[in-house]
């Protein structure tokens, strides 16, 4: 399920995108789709090879990725010091992320560092009682960091 209104965000072919904590893709994947240049950033080192895989895939199968152009590199980073130079990129989606961060100022600090002036930014973040569900039903959720 996408948490990120693209229309609203304005990603467009050639626009430079940044999903942090991507996790399995989703977000990144339908970025690719729309034409944009996407770094997919994880601390999952597992995550991020799998999403990498599927990048390389999308380019290669997917008629509409051909289409658009769109690319995709997955990497392992960590929101509280992103690897990228001031204004890099276009846009910037941080999707269900932000809560598992316990510094979550600096990471929206860095995220802002690195966003183009003028760009936009989507973060989203979940309500309490679809939040409180997952907990329970899930302890792998509430045990991963």
């Amino acid at each position: 399920m996408l948490t990120v209104r693209y229309d609203r965000l304005g990603v467009r072919p050639g626009d430079r995108v940044l999903d942090l904590g991507a996790g399995a893709g989703r977000h990144a994947f339908e970025a690719m789709r729309r034409g944009a240049e996407v770094t997919a950033l994880d601390t999952d080192d597992g995550e991020v090879k799998d999403v990498s895989w599927m990048m390389r895939d999308l380019s290669t199968t997917d008629p509409v990725v051909a289409e658009t152009g769109g690319r995709g590199t997955a990497l392992v980073g960590d929101a509280l010091r992103l690897p990228f130079v001031t204004g890099t990129f276009d846009r910037v989606i941080a999707a269900e992320v932000l809560e598992h961060i316990p510094d979550d100022r600096t990471a929206m600090s860095e995220l802002s560092r690195v966003l183009k002036p003028g760009g936009t930014m989507a973060v989203t973040v979940p309500r309490w009682w679809p939040e409180l569900l997952t907990w329970a039903l899930s302890d792998e959720y509430h045990n991963k960091p």
